[in-house]
């Protein structure tokens, strides 16, 4: 029987398959896994707001313009055109904070009297989303920018013979995030 031959894979082969494919994290280079998607904050008017539970992903999409000259070829060429973001929707129990629904009021006030049903001074606000680590470091942050309600669910369906929690939920336009770059990677600590 003859001995089977074995090759030592390149380094970069060999990194892939011991490190994956993602980024690696320059402060804290044992670490392996990702950052996950449970531990967040979100904060406005300098406070962070309670009990918010879920947050839709951040998202912006920039429209094709498509166009031809009469003496191109058969094709079109391609270029950017305007940027859209895509409005955010958070989520969180039913408790007796008032931070949704002061928010949700300063757009549309009922019976407040003509001229007054939105407060135009301060119905925008700016929005930072903090993620976290499991040890509850701030990892990312993200600005986003002139946020306002376009929506809000005060209660959900209610259903006698239910077993859920009541979630409220308002749905934030904005005109664009970045991220907060005086947020780094934290030393993480060993116990």
């Amino acid at each position: 029987m003859r001995p089977r031959h074995i090759t030592a894979l390149p380094e970069t082969t060999s990194r892939r398959y011991n490190r994956g494919t993602m980024a690696e994290f320059t402060i804290n280079p044992q670490r392996f896994d990702p950052y996950k998607n449970f531990k967040f904050r979100v904060k406005w008017d300098g406070r962070y707001v309670a009990g918010v539970s879920k947050v839709s992903g951040l998202k912006r999409t920039t429209e094709v313009i498509e166009h031809r000259e009469g003496g191109d070829p058969n094709t079109s060429r391609k270029s950017p055109g305007r940027t859209l973001h895509g409005a955010i929707i958070l989520e969180r129990g039913v408790t007796h904070d008032a931070a949704f629904e002061a928010w949700a009021n300063k757009v549309l006030t009922l019976g407040a009297g003509r001229g007054a049903e939105v407060s135009l001074r301060d119905f925008r606000k700016d929005v930072t989303l903090e993620l976290l680590n499991e040890a509850g470091q701030v990892v990312l942050a993200y600005k986003i920018h002139r946020c306002w309600v376009s929506e809000y669910h005060i209660l959900p369906d209610l259903d006698a013979a239910g077993n859920a929690i009541a979630l409220e939920h308002i749905k934030l336009e904005n005109e664009g995030w970045e991220r907060d770059t005086s947020v780094g990677e934290p030393a993480e600590s060993s116990l």
